[in-house]
């Protein structure tokens, strides 16, 4: 079996490789951009490996795509945009790179044939839930430029299941945590602040809520959707770790040993969804479960950033500098 897998010199794909190099004999071709969040170093461990390939490619280039796409059994597509922050300055390469890179990415993938394309999606797409949780039926209605990016990209892949024949699955993920996560986000921007005696900014009133899954699980219930899921569906996968924006701090304030006053409050983000929750019985049924506790999972996380000072201070003094 031979793995097409985009954007996997980021966070969520270099350990979905890492995963999958590990649970299985397939050959993995990465295809990577290599933007600001995008490192080969991610990588670096794989590189001698005989199942291991590189590609340096752009899933906006037809070009780039028609090249290094043919051979390939399955296509694992997570290369997007991501950051929700980032969205709201600039949502420009929002729209280019996960519609119109998708759009690309599915239609030379049905020229050459293959047997499967997972598309790798978020729960953001659902949009903001007050009770109960989102099933993968329900109506899209996203409320950031990142998440309507991402909603636009689920609807052109299935639509290229429904008139080509593309056999398309799709996975929507609960917000993610783990090593090698770029320290913009929440829990390794929290964690290297702390590390470096810098107060963490949380947001409005800090009770906004979010699932929170250990990305090695994710990676499982991702690589189960692409053997098992039903062409056609859409499998939410989520550990149900629900918290407050105020508590996932104080775990992270807990575990850096250090205290209340190392909040500072900050205007809330524009379009701040509240609450995010999905309904993880399709997946469940399946045969998957998180094997990691939020607790367990935390504390690796912050063991990993702890250690790993070499891999994080460059990447934040470079966006400090830009």
């Amino acid at each position: 079996m031979k793995l097409f897998v985009t954007g996997a010199a980021g966070f969520i794909g270099s350990n979905h490789v890492r995963w999958l190099m590990a649970n299985t004999d397939h050959e993995i071709t990465v295809f990577d951009a290599l933007t600001y969040a995008g490192n080969r170093a991610n990588l670096a461990e794989f590189e001698d490996s005989p199942r291991f390939s590189f590609v340096h490619g752009d899933i906006t280039s037809r070009d780039d795509v028609a090249a290094a796409l043919p051979g390939h059994d399955r296509v694992v597509h997570f290369a997007a945009e991501s950051h929700v922050d980032r969205s709201i300055m600039g949502p420009d390469a929002f729209i280019t790179t996960n519609v119109s890179g998708t759009n690309i990415m599915c239609d030379i993938a049905r020229q050459n044939g293959v047997e499967k394309f997972l598309h790798i999606s978020t729960d953001e797409v659902y949009g903001s839930i007050d009770e109960g949780s989102f099933v993968e039926g329900d109506p899209l209605e996203p409320r950031s430029p990142y998440s309507a990016s991402k909603a636009s990209s689920d609807l052109v892949a299935l639509a290229y299941q429904e008139t080509y024949g593309l056999p398309v699955v799709i996975t929507r993920s609960a917000n993610q945590y783990g090593p090698w996560q770029f320290p913009e986000k929440v829990i390794p921007l929290f964690v290297t602040n702390l590390l470096d005696g810098l107060k963490v900014p949380l947001y409005g009133d800090g009770l906004n809520i979010r699932d929170w899954t250990y990305v090695e699980d994710n990676c499982a219930g991702v690589h189960m959707v692409l053997e098992q899921g039903q062409v056609g569906e859409v499998c939410n996968i989520g550990a149900g770790n629900e918290l407050t924006n105020k508590e996932l701090t104080h775990a992270i304030l807990e575990r850096c040993g250090k205290g209340e006053e190392m909040i500072e409050y900050v205007e809330d983000r524009l379009g701040h969804d509240r609450r995010y929750s999905i309904d993880t019985t399709k997946i469940r049924d399946l045969g998957w479960a998180p094997t990691h506790s939020f607790e367990d999972a935390l504390d690796a996380t912050v063991a990993w950033y702890t250690d790993n000072r070499t891999w994080w201070e460059p990447l934040k003094a470079a966006v400090k500098n830009r």
